[in-house]
């Protein structure tokens, strides 16, 4: 069998076992040789090579024979000293291992942590330096006064990063630590499957005996009231056992639709920390550490002043969207040998800028003001005048004007048919208190962040 029939054997193999068991278990297999129709699969590990025996043996097996009819039985063997780790195996009946102890086995279900997302290599700005403080400190393995930590933002703001830096320091400074990492996706698989297999003490033992527990993306599990009903049991056996617990989510437990309540009350009964919007200085800050990297792969590349400025402007809803431009920039100037000067950058990158560029409306702004006011729409575009609306009116305005490309006429028109007049009066009287009042300052700033994320 040719590398390249491996590989199509794999994307094969992608299809039907999903792509959280691709990555886990199908695709560190490398090819080995073959010799008298046994062909060698290398694995990292001999319990690695034990369970991908047991449960994808026959798949993968299948999957061969079609690229290669000579293939006749498999034989998995650590790569490193090329012991063999189950007896050969055919298609009808792979060997089967021994149970394996409970901390191998949490081990097994832990996925893939990614090395580059370290604390080295995470940017801290005011968006997220309690996140990162908060991660740090439970990373460290000694005891913490909040259990569980919940970190939670939207996507590319960096949950993910701390979570993987949290477990690989924890298996740097505290190696005896049972550490088990795995999405909420996972969780419910691996519950489903002990359901189905009838193996639901084994299941057990091993997510209730772990020393740290940390599941990534728990929204996953809102409506699916079985594997809450587990994860709520799972959650409460740890924590009356002093285990540390670490969630993440892309919003605060409250606002986890279909989540039940009792749930809700446990994840929000330690730290919850919310990672915010990314702003300027936290994007370039981002840039300049990602440019360092690319330079040690382009060094004879060179970039004009104010580039990662324009981008750090001009790309500010996703992280991931930021490195990704970045990468396609140097890849791309590389390429076809030229500088990284603005007329390359915005010829490059010219579909990502266009996407960036959304339109903020008078109407969006209205509805965000008065969400964080907690008033009724009706009631700040209304004629009432009461402090309660008039204020928060005031700071829609102020935002309608900084923020949109709309005459003071057209804001006015929005606000009830008001004067223009009235809209100047109300964005000279936010912009005198965002000087003395810092909750007005506080409020215009985060307004800012969530209307531009």
């Amino acid at each position: 069998m040719t590398r390249d029939d491996w590989s199509s054997v794999k994307q094969r193999l992608l299809k039907t076992v999903g792509q959280n068991n691709f990555t886990t278990w199908i695709d560190p297999l490398v090819l080995g040789p073959a010799e008298n129709g046994i062909t060698t699969i290398h694995v990292p590990t001999t319990f690695f090579g034990n369970y991908v025996s047991q449960n994808f043996a026959d798949l993968i097996l299948h999957e061969m024979k079609g690229f290669d009819a000579s293939v006749q039985r498999l034989s998995f063997q650590v790569a490193e000293k090329t012991k063999p780790v189950t007896r050969q195996t055919d298609a009808i009946k792979p060997a089967r291992p021994a149970a394996p102890k409970a901390a191998n086995a949490s081990s097994m279900y832990t996925a893939p942590l990614e090395k580059r997302f370290s604390f080295d290599t995470f940017v801290v700005g005011k968006p997220n330096e309690l996140a990162h403080a908060a991660a740090r400190r439970v990373a460290e393995g000694g005891p913490v006064t909040f259990n569980p930590l919940f970190l939670y933002g939207g996507v590319g703001l960096g949950k993910t990063h701390l979570m993987h830096a949290i477990a690989q320091e924890l298996q740097i400074r505290k190696p005896e630590l049972n550490v088990l990492y795995l999405s909420a996706e996972q969780f419910m698989y691996r519950f489903v499957q002990a359901l189905r297999d009838r193996k639901m003490m084994d299941f057990k033992e091993i997510f209730r005996t772990v020393d740290v527990l940390m599941v990534d993306d728990v929204q996953f599990i809102a409506g699916k009231d079985s594997t809450q009903e587990e994860f709520f049991h799972t959650f409460n056996a740890l924590v009356d056992q002093n285990k540390q617990i670490i969630i993440s989510a892309d919003r605060a437990p409250q606002d986890i639709k279909d989540l039940e309540d009792r749930v809700k009350s446990r994840l929000q009964c330690g730290l919850v920390v919310d990672l915010h919007p990314t702003d300027y200085e936290l994007r370039l800050g981002i840039l300049q550490t990602k440019v360092d990297v690319h330079r040690a792969s382009y060094p004879e590349l060179e970039m004009d002043d104010g580039i990662l400025e324009f981008l750090a402007h001009r790309i500010s809803t996703n992280v991931r969207v930021l490195e990704g431009a970045l990468t396609r920039l140097f890849a791309f100037a590389s390429l076809v040998g030229r500088r990284i000067d603005m007329d390359l950058t915005q010829d490059c990158l010219a579909d990502v800028l266009r996407a960036s560029e959304r339109k903020i409306t008078v109407e969006e702004i209205q509805r965000k003001v008065s969400d964080h006011y907690n008033i009724r729409l009706s009631d700040m575009i209304g004629p009432k005048r009461l402090r309660s609306f008039a204020r928060p009116r005031q700071v829609a305005m102020y935002l309608s004007k900084h923020m949109t490309s709309r005459s003071l006429p057209e804001i006015g028109r929005r606000f009830g048919g008001r004067d223009h007049t009235t809209v100047m009066h109300g964005v000279k009287r936010i912009e005198e208190l965002k000087v003395s009042d810092g909750q007005i300052a506080e409020d215009l700033e985060l307004l800012r962040r969530m209307l531009e994320s």
